[in-house]
């Protein structure tokens, strides 16, 4: 009898366990999707998309150059020989990480798109990053990193250090596009910019947007 009664114990126990993990993966995904659709109502592209080119399951995104279509290749990412600087987010807690300039690796380091501005120059510095469950989030892991920018608002200061000088930049705007929207690339020289490009909903295995942090910078 009692024996009976431990295992039923213990099966309600795995049930549980097994719908708690289930929920600790597709919660997060569902609740960024319904979130979304409130605080980034624009997507660039129309509604219509081409899911043979946004659905790829065959890409590996762990490499930068993936992530939007038609814009640099391969060879681009590692045409140059790589140097760094360093990233900071305090409000993420992301502290000195390191962005490399050429390199196309995001577990290794946060990648800057090739062509775009230098930190503090006139133009838009781009910045990639990899985001996976936000339960997961560290910020000192690469493939982590930027599971949880969906969480900066307007007015957040996100700070590049640049050849021993310090660049601070104050978050604008957030919002989604698809891969095919490579204008969110593009320069723009009035002032200094910064964008931030992740995939999501972060831990969906489709990647099947970016969302998009444009910042500027600003003094004290």
């Amino acid at each position: 009898m009692k024996n009976k009664i431990l295992f039923r114990i213990f099966a309600v126990v795995f049930a549980l366990s097994g719908l708690g993990i289930l929920a600790a993966v597709i919660l997060p995904i569902v609740g960024y999707e319904t979130a979304s659709k409130v605080r980034y109502p624009k997507l660039i592209s129309p509604e219509v998309e081409n899911k043979a080119v946004v659905e790829n399951d065959n890409l590996d995104y762990t490499r930068a150059s993936n992530w939007f279509v038609g814009g640099a290749d391969q060879a681009e990412f590692n045409a140059s020989n790589v140097s760094f600087y360093t990233l900071s987010i305090p409000k993420l807690k992301i502290d000195n990480a390191t962005v490399a300039i050429g390199g196309d690796d995001l577990g290794k380091s946060l990648i800057q798109y090739p062509g775009t501005a230098l930190p503090g120059k006139k133009g838009n510095a781009v910045i990639f990053g990899h985001s996976i469950l936000p339960i997961f989030y560290n910020p000192k892991d690469y493939i982590s990193i930027f599971s949880t920018i969906p969480t900066l608002k307007k007015g957040d200061d996100i700070v590049l250090n640049y050849d021993g000088i310090t660049f601070k930049y104050r978050v604008e705007d957030l919002f989604e596009v698809l891969p095919t929207d490579i204008q969110v690339l593009e320069q723009n020289a009035s002032d200094s910019f910064l964008t931030l490009v992740t995939c999501v909903p972060p831990g969906d295995p489709r990647k099947l947007k970016r969302l998009i942090v444009r910042a500027r910078i600003y003094t004290d």
